[in-house]
């Protein structure tokens, strides 16, 4: 165009410059967005408690993926199996120091550091379920309590409680458990307050972590143990070395699973971002509760094939179990006042919604065994 015809067309400038404007944004944009998009990832390094092989390590793997979908890009979780970075024991020490940014694992496996954080897992919690001890965590007054406790032992963590655990067996024993008394004597894995609950029961409690146990019932180093789920016990190899599995217990019949966050690392994260792991976890706890259902049935059923004898533990030892556990809490109350604290509130948290389950449950028994089970 000559400027003849310029003069002639006076919004040739303005979409000449327009034009230049529109090429060199889209320069800049195809230079900054990889920058831009780099700058703004965050990437946190976990570790769990599980070895890689576990369904719990998996669970930790759902989570993160569940972020790091939801996040876009701008943040990521990256999950080791145990002992990559640290013992699973020492994990909680290692995110308060920075050491990891995130941990997943249980709270019970931090009971040496107070006996309190032991109640989110152990024990019979009053007759609650595990996901009604989920419910008073979150609505009860559970989580305050245990920000209470981190803080008083001063680490700064921020903790999330969620995956409801199906009630625990027993164990797995040489022999079938007939009695109390086939308790006595017996060296035994357990962790946290079971531990209390199983030596007040005679046995000789060694508390290892999961990885180490069926090496250990293989050597002879302890007679028995238990460990969690059909699904782990399987995938762990209780049934290469033992075939025998009590069903049904108190010692952990109320757990969950905790996500820990580095204290300032979580609070460096936008608000939106802190969001999205809460959203994340509520979504987690969900679907680890449908896949527990669907993997653990299924790996049940394989190990009965595999020629696992499966019995019911005897009502004389579920007796005895909470009988220990009375005297167990009795004596933690006495030595430690948050322990106190936080039985009151699950008790008083029990009390009310224990009694509203009780009596508005139907028994979901009757209605199996008409279909496939005993008649009348």
């Amino acid at each position: 165009m000559s400027d003849t015809q310029a003069k002639k067309s006076p919004g040739a400038p303005r979409r000449r410059f327009l034009k230049k404007a529109s090429a060199g944004a889209v320069g800049a944009t195809a230079l900054a967005a990889p920058m831009i998009s780099k700058a703004e990832t965050v990437t946190l390094r976990f570790q769990s408690t599980w070895p890689a092989k576990d369904i719990f390590h998996e669970y930790a793997l759902d989570f993160a993926k569940k972020v790091n979908d939801m996040a876009g890009g701008r943040l990521k979780i990256e999950v080791l199996p145990a002992g990559s970075v640290v013992p699973a024991f020492q994990m909680l020490d290692a995110v308060h120091k920075g050491t990891l940014d995130g941990g997943h694992g249980v709270i019970a496996y931090w009971y040496g550091k107070n006996s309190a954080l032991a109640l989110w897992g152990s024990g019979p919690a009053f007759g609650m379920d595990p996901n009604m001890v989920l419910a008073w965590h979150n609505y009860g007054g559970g989580k305050d309590l245990v920000a209470e406790i981190y803080k008083s032992l001063n680490l700064d963590v921020n903790s999330f409680m969620y995956g409801p655990m199906p009630s625990q067996p027993l164990g797995w024993f040489k022999k079938p458990i007939a009695k109390v008394e086939d308790m006595k004597g017996l060296k035994f894995r357990t962790v946290g307050l079971a531990v209390d609950v199983f030596t007040e029961m005679g046995a000789a409690v060694n508390p290892l972590p999961g990885g180490e146990i069926v090496p250990a019932l293989d050597r002879g180093l302890i007679d028995a143990a238990e460990f969690n789920n059909a699904t782990s016990d399987r995938i762990l190899g209780f049934p290469d070395v033992v075939k025998n599995c009590m069903l049904q217990s108190f010692h952990q019949s109320g757990e969950q699973f905790e996500i820990l966050f580095n204290g300032p690392k979580y609070r460096s994260l936008p608000a939106e971002l802190r969001a999205m792991i809460d959203y994340a976890v509520q979504a987690s706890s969900a679907d680890m509760s449908w896949k527990a259902i669907h993997r653990n049935s299924t790996d049940y059923a394989e190990m009965k094939k595999s020629g696992v004898k499966f019995y019911k533990t005897p009502d004389a030892i579920l007796r005895a179990q909470l009988e220990a556990w009375d005297k167990t809490i009795e004596k933690k109350s006495a030595e430690n006042p948050l322990f106190k604290k936080v039985l009151d509130s699950q008790r008083a948290f029990a009390q009310r919604c224990g009694q509203w389950q009780n009596d508005y449950l139907v028994d979901f028994t009757m209605a199996f065994n008409h279909y496939f089970g005993r008649k009348g």
